[in-house]
């Protein structure tokens, strides 16, 4: 752990987080710019969206304190810790999301700036207050936020909401529900220590494993809508047929083959090859 990861301030923020929904910004970006990418548009949007994610990030580390303290792995949390106090840690986030949003709606335009701010207000409100702490309709409710981030790179340079926008949204959401579903199989003892009601604790391994098929399945499905819509080339289509049949291979061999967690460990990181994938042959195979 080095000297950086230990700041508090940089642990609120969750780093990992922020980087990965980067990627997704950069390949619905990449995707509309078709190979004429404006740099200074395209680090703006980047450095935007990571303010925005960081800020919802700190509001959310707020808004969890209670619950990261009965959880092994984030009872050291600077808000739990005390590290950071609320008031200061609440000015901080406010400070990182509204700096975020206004880079966007200055430079990336006001329709960036608009799905940006929709995407934090469902992550800090309706999922971090209420619905997290009270049912596993959770994780599809932060699914919506989760899929905002390709948007804003699309429409970063687009300026409207097409069909490849609503695509990208629902590929997106749809990605989010077996890749959070194999989290909390990972992390089941945490999450039922912090009674937070996840898919898997109330409805068991076997159902959970339904629910991943089928998202797993409508994800594959809308993911090859870019190429037969025109936006996407062969390579990508390729690339997204093989994406979503390992990742339903996975899913579908169960976990009788191994413990729950080897098996939800293996949906996880098939998952985030899938994103970087798509990603990266979204920004490279346009049309």
């Amino acid at each position: 752990m080095t000297a950086l990861s230990r700041n508090p301030y940089v642990s609120l923020v969750k780093p990992g987080i922020v980087g990965g929904n980067l990627v997704s910004v950069a390949g619905g970006f990449l995707l509309a710019a078709r190979g004429a990418v404006d740099i200074r548009l395209f680090v703006t949007t980047l450095l935007g969206v990571a303010l925005v994610v960081a800020g919802g990030c700190v509001v959310n580390n707020v808004i969890d304190r209670d619950i990261d303290a009965r959880m092994v792995r984030t009872a050291h949390r600077p808000m739990v810790t005390g590290a950071v106090g609320v008031p200061v840690a609440m000015t901080y986030g406010g400070v990182l999301a509204g700096s975020g949003l206004l880079l966007l709606a200055l430079v990336s335009g006001p329709l960036a700036a608009t799905v940006a701010a929709f995407g934090l207000v469902i992550y800090v409100g309706p999922y971090s207050l209420w619905f997290k702490r009270r049912s596993p309709v959770s994780v599809l409710v932060g699914s919506l936020a989760g899929a905002t981030p390709p948007v804003i790179g699309y429409c970063a340079v687009t300026g409207r909401l097409d069909g490849a926008a609503v695509i990208l949204f629902l590929m997106f959401a749809l990605w989010q529900i077996p890749h959070s579903d194999a989290i909390a199989v990972i992390r089941r003892q945490d999450y039922a220590a912090a009674g937070v009601p996840t898919y898997p604790f109330l409805h068991g391994i076997a159902a959970t494993r339904q629910r991943m098929l089928v998202s797993i399945g409508a994800f594959a499905a809308t993911s090859v809508a870019l190429p037969f819509a025109g936006f996407t080339g062969l390579a990508y289509l390729c690339t997204a047929v093989a994406c979503g049949g390992y990742w339903l291979h996975i899913a579908a061999t169960g976990p009788a083959a191994m413990d729950d967690r080897g098996w939800a460990k293996r949906i996880f990181f098939a998952s985030l090859g899938c994103l970087l994938a798509l990603c990266l042959l979204m920004a490279v195979d346009f049309r």
